[in-house]
């Protein structure tokens, strides 16, 4: 087997051991992908298989002025809280993914924590 199937393979399998812990919370789930230049997040119902919410840095909206990808996570994070908070989400599951919860990803839970989302 080569290096990246083994890599991929671990990847997934991290992926399946933290959405088996946080689905059995009974939440919404709050789902982190981490690209090189933007974060995402949304909010998933996984009884009706729907986003209920989402923000990320990619959007026409997002105004950040060069700051640092932390920052701009953060910024996500809060934007995020802030439309949950709108639709009446209050309490959430936090799906880090694959992803440590280390720098942009703890950025952005912190963000949505200090908007009001509890997790």
């Amino acid at each position: 087997m080569t290096i990246q199937k083994t890599i991929a393979k671990q990847r997934r399998r991290r992926v399946y051991r933290v959405r088996n812990q946080v689905r059995i919370a009974g939440r919404p789930r709050l789902s982190v992908f981490r690209s090189g230049r933007h974060m995402y997040a949304q909010i998933i119902d996984d009884n009706a298989g729907r986003t209920l919410v989402s923000a990320s840095s990619a959007e026409k909206d997002f105004s950040s002025p060069k700051t640092s990808t932390c920052e701009a996570a953060s910024l996500v994070g809060k934007l995020l809280g802030e439309r949950a908070v709108k639709a009446g989400i209050s309490k959430v599951a936090f799906d880090r993914g694959p992803y440590r919860y280390h720098g942009r990803v703890a950025a952005l839970a912190d963000g949505a924590r200090a908007s009001g989302l509890e997790f």
